[in-house]
């Protein structure tokens, strides 16, 4: 099993270009993002632990075990939300960023793998004051919530001035972007959107709270469009729209260590990614992911 760290590959194939007549392959090049990794799904799990310095290869799950405190899940580690668009895994972490997994555009080493390359978005310190209360598209834009989590927590901080965050393969910085649709809320006022989903209709709904000083307030929405305002709506249609999740399961994920549950599933190049997570009630410990191969993408 090979983790090949993207630039040193890069380095290699230039530096062969320049010194030798023998014909070298065509290497695609990221004038913006530094990918973080190449990796080559095969016949064994490929697996990763999350770490404040990025995804961390272990050799097996039992690596993980009794590896990382247990923390509330709002402050934890680990992949909060997951999205498959075309080719390509997206997701945020909370507390860090973002990831993204694409197939890779190199000569295949052995024809029983597949090469996929990961991007790293870390958003720093800012980020990591608050958690990640949803992820949805904003036209073809990703987009991440943060809000202020106080239920294990008594604070005084303020909600977050940035409340929606987004990426793109120009840069590996993350970037804030105002939503129309949250205009009314200001941080300055102590509004804070804790909640930001798609409903079981497609539509978008979120909610807005001011749960300090005298004028404490909780308001919801749904909006077709994050361009404006949406529509108010009671709270019992905002919690009807939820989006039931199943249990997530697949012949091919490799059994987990007691107290250790897959929390999200996708598929990229021929790939199966699976996110999991050490949990104890309200808590989570080690987290991260599997990568491994179902078929050779043609």
């Amino acid at each position: 099993m090979k983790i090949l760290i993207t630039l040193i590959i890069l380095n290699l194939f230039l530096a062969c270009s320049r010194t030798s007549n023998v014909e070298t392959p065509v290497v695609e090049m990221w004038p913006g993002a530094r990918p973080a990794a190449i990796l080559q799904t095969g016949e064994h799990p490929l697996w990763f632990m999350l770490s404040l310095d990025g995804p961390v290869h272990i050799e097996s799950i039992e690596d993980a075990v009794l590896h990382t405190a247990l923390a509330p899940w709002p402050y934890a580690l680990h992949i909060r939300f997951l999205h498959e668009r075309e080719d390509s895994l997206v997701m945020a972490i909370n507390r860090d960023g973002f990831l993204k997994i694409m197939p890779n555009e190199i000569p295949d080493m052995d024809e029983q793998h597949s090469a996929l390359i990961m991007f790293r978005f870390p958003a720093g310190d800012f980020f990591r004051q608050y958690t990640l209360g949803g992820f949805v598209f904003y036209g073809e834009n990703p987009i991440a919530l943060l809000y202020l989590d106080r239920r294990f927590l008594d604070t005084t901080d303020p909600p977050a001035q940035y409340k929606t965050w987004s990426f793109n393969i120009n840069s590996n910085n993350p970037f804030p972007v105002r939503l129309p649709a949250f205009q009314q809320f200001s941080h300055e006022d102590g509004w804070d959107i804790d909640t930001l989903r798609f409903g079981n209709d497609g539509l978008i709904y979120y909610r807005a709270a001011r749960r300090t000083g005298n004028s404490q307030a909780v308001r919801t929405f749904r909006t077709a469009s994050l361009t404006q305002t949406g529509e108010e709506i009671s709270t019992d249609v905002f919690f009807n729209s939820t989006v039931q999740r199943t249990e997530i399961s697949h012949p091919n994920l490799p059994a987990l260590p007691e107290n250790f549950v897959y929390t999200e599933i996708g598929h990229v190049a021929g790939s199966l990614f699976a996110a999991w997570e050490e949990q104890a009630d309200y808590s989570i410990g080690a987290a991260g992911f599997v990568l491994l191969l179902l078929r050779k993408p043609e």
